[in-house]
């Protein structure tokens, strides 16, 4: 039975056996069927080094790696050589092997690739560009490479460029016979390998390479993150088994086959061509740019072959990722027996966030764990858009109470709405037909992001064109959870699941579901401090109930009994015989959704008679303090 350091290090050798075994039929769900299977034991994915925190020249190439990430582009499926068979130079036999979870082509020193073979059979796969998750926390980032087991050791030695004999002696030690390692020879070089024994021409192809990987073009590529100031690796990831469950904005964590093959590349040549590995589709068809974009050097955008693949739900490292486990439904039973405590503490802290406004505390805590649950025409059931109007002005409120949140949150963004901002930065996705890819765009990101808009920050001056499109597009996120990206000739709405929350002095001059005015007790004063000393009280413990109680509210299941519809059909017809005008459709929509994100908050997945009272009084109290505000001027 291979060891750990086996499917680890070498799960080509893994996969060639059982491709040896079993031939390819059904081959990509043998495979993940085995690697599911290494990795079911308690922290055996810890074992996997992730790209996510893990320095690509500390990895060993065509080592089982893992990665969490976003899904920001879908390539055209990409055609390979699935099956290939080789001759044996020396005793003349042949042999069939897989062209899975590779990208080049391989075969041993005295073996020669017969690309005329009737054995050989194209494939194709689908290629996702992946990138890290927009706007995910230090404290997430931290939190899962704090969890890491991964031994990896930095390489002093390691060159970005194929070292055929280096590759050979180390398989060659391996004692499994399946493990025998193939020296790195692909189809780029395929009248080569068809008319010469590889062992005859490795000067000259280790030559060639080096001489491409010295002429890289020195602009870096745009790696075309989401969000401004992004760090970390993008990622082309390779999928083998049925990708149609995927789509964009997807969160996502592969594990699979690393590949850094310097040959991956597009490089110039001296005659101003270009040339890519014949295993990454396109070759002549593409044009520069497209060629630029689909294969960027691997030492900047690695290439991941996928053996298992995992939606996720969150992306809380303090919690399981499957929640339905019979481990974490019992730690979501006691994090739940201590939800009245938790509740009122967070509500406590967001109190003295909201400078003393206990109102404000609470809708902002149920905007937290607020989601879109579901779609009925155009109306996205279960958004809860929110404006803290009355936020103090000239200070820099906006970004301190972000602080918090960003310790709270998983994923967020901060974006000052600056005349600057909004007539400079891209915020719908657009199609590059020149590089067939789609550009990001801020609105871009993932469900349940928190997108904190600061209005406190809008000052006179002229919107260009680029600056009132941006904020429209806002606006129909705001009010619509729908992104229409931009392809040119036409816009396609993809629907999103985000968090709004919007800062501004008076009422925003976008519509929201909610409006909240502060009305701190007292005037604020020495911001800074109150808000070092908030933070400072997160420690611990506390913190991580917190910010695993914010996780499992937002993804708990929840209904209506028929015996509350009866009663919220009855307040309903009092409600609107009392004050036609304060209880309109409209209102009873905003009620209901308060009450189900109240029950959540409170650990309930069904609406009980006191929650609802609570929620009636709630909103009763917002709407007298919104028309208590001085009407603003129509705003354009």
């Amino acid at each position: 039975m291979p060891s750990v350091e086996d499917w680890l290090h070498n799960p080509l050798g893994i996969i060639q056996g059982i491709f040896d075994q079993h031939g390819d039929s059904d081959l990509p769900q043998k495979v993940g069927e085995y690697f599911q299977n290494r990795l079911e034991g308690k922290d055996a994915l810890a074992w996997v080094p992730s790209l996510n925190d893990t320095p690509l020249h500390h990895l060993k190439p065509n080592s089982l790696v893992k990665f969490r990430c976003m899904v920001q582009d879908m390539f055209d499926p990409e055609f390979y050589l699935g099956v290939y068979e080789v001759t044996d130079t020396k005793l003349g036999a042949k042999s069939l092997r897989s062209g899975r979870y590779k990208d080049i082509a391989e075969c041993l020193p005295h073996q020669e690739i017969d690309l005329d073979s009737p054995q050989n059979v194209t494939l194709d796969r689908q290629t996702l560009y992946c990138v890290p998750v927009p706007g995910e926390n230090s404290w997430v980032k931290q939190g899962f490479t704090n969890s890491s087991q991964a031994r990896v050791v930095p390489s002093t030695s390691y060159q970005p460029v194929r070292n055929k004999r280096g590759l050979e002696e180390e398989e060659d030690q391996t004692p499994q016979p399946n493990n025998n390692a193939p020296s790195t020879e692909g189809p780029n070089c395929s009248t080569e390998v068809s008319d010469t024994p590889e062992a005859e021409n490795t000067e000259a192809k280790r030559t060639r390479t080096e001489d491409e990987a010295g002429a890289l073009p020195s602009p870096i590529p745009d790696l075309n993150f989401p969000l401004p100031g992004e760090t970390g690796p993008a990622c082309l990831v390779k999928v083998y088994q049925s990708s149609d469950s995927l789509k964009l904005n997807d969160v996502v964590e592969f594990v699979g086959v690393l590949s850094i093959d310097p040959a991956l590349a597009t490089f110039n040549s001296g005659t101003g061509e270009t040339g890519t590995s014949a295993y990454e589709d396109g070759g002549d068809m593409m044009d520069v740019e497209e060629q630029a974009a689909h294969s960027p050097p691997p030492s900047l955008v690695p290439r991941l072959h996928a053996i298992l693949v995992q939606k996720l739900v969150h992306t809380n490292p303090g919690l399981p990722v499957d929640l339905t486990t019979p481990a974490a439904v019992s730690g979501v039973s006691a994090l739940m027996s201590e939800v009245t405590q938790i509740r009122q503490q967070l509500c406590s802290l967001l109190t003295e966030a909201l400078l003393g406004d206990s109102l404000a505390a609470e809708y902002l805590l149920l905007h937290l764990i607020s989601s879109v649950y579901g779609r009925r025409d155009v109306v996205a059931l279960g958004k809860f858009s929110l404006n803290i109007s009355g936020c103090p002005r000239e200070t820099s409120y906006p970004q301190l109470l972000y602080r918090l949140l960003q310790d709270l949150t998983t994923k967020s963004h901060f974006l000052p709405l600056t005349l600057a901002n909004m007539n400079s930065l891209r915020i719908t996705p657009k199609k590059d037909y020149t590089a067939n890819r789609l550009l990001s765009g801020v609105l871009q990101l993932s469900e349940r992001t928190l997108l904190v808009l600061d209005e406190t920050q809008l000052e006179p001056g002229q919107l260009q064109t680029t600056g009132v499109m941006n904020v429209q597009a806002l606006g129909t996120a705001v009010q619509w959870q729908k992104v229409d990206y931009d392809f040119d000739f036409h816009k396609t709405e993809f629907p999103c699941n985000l968090r709004m929350l919007l800062l501004s002095e008076g009422r925003s001059l976008i519509q929201t579901d909610c409006q909240v005015p502060l009305q701190p007790p007292s005037p604020p004063s020495q911001l800074e401090n109150m808000f070092h000393r908030i933070q400072a009280s997160l420690t611990g413990d506390y913190l991580a109930k917190v910010r695993s109680y914010l996780t499992v509210t937002e993804l708990m299941e929840y209904t209506l009994p028929e015996g509350m519809q009866k009663v919220i059909e009855e307040d309903f017809v009092k409600m609107r015989s009392d004050d036609p005008k304060n209880m309109t459709a409209e209102d009873l929509h905003s009620l209901l959704v308060v009450a189900r994100l109240l029950a959540l908050s409170v650990g309930q997945t069904t609406l009980s008679q006191e929650v609802w009272d609570r929620a009636k009084q709630l909103e009763t109290e917002r709407k007298t303090r919104v028309k208590a505000q001085p009407q603003p001027q129509a705003r354009s």
